[in-house]
């Protein structure tokens, strides 16, 4: 296995355990149409349960079997609406990007959930 492969495996597997919740530094975002298009209304009960119900979806997503990626990107639906994520590497401080997003200590990946319309 070479030295790339093997970070770009690292770095799928460290994305992987921020979708699913298991990074404390990572950070998960909703963009504001995508969160209305699943709460169907401004209410502020509807819009939290749509952003549990978001959150729930994307831990679940799973990659296409075999698939050694970064896993940064994928797309995913939710009540008949197609939904994607990317994943984005800033260093501690959120200024810049990071310069090893396979090194944990260096980096905070934040995930955007959106609709594709919103990338």
């Amino acid at each position: 296995m070479t030295t790339t492969t093997h970070t770009v495996e690292r770095i799928g597997e460290l994305n992987d355990r921020a979708r699913h919740g298991l990074d404390r530094t990572a950070k998960r975002v909703v963009t504001r149409t995508c969160l209305m298009t699943i709460a169907g209304s401004e209410s502020d009960v509807a819009l939290f349960v749509a952003q549990a119900r978001i959150i729930q979806a994307l831990r679940q997503w799973e990659p296409p079997v075999g698939d050694r990626s970064e896993r940064d990107l994928g797309y995913f639906e939710l009540d008949g609406h197609r939904l994607m994520f990317k994943c984005d590497y800033y260093a501690p401080g959120l200024e810049w990007g990071s310069e090893n997003p396979a090194d944990p200590d260096r980096t905070i990946r934040v995930i955007t959930v959106m609709l594709p319309s919103d990338y």
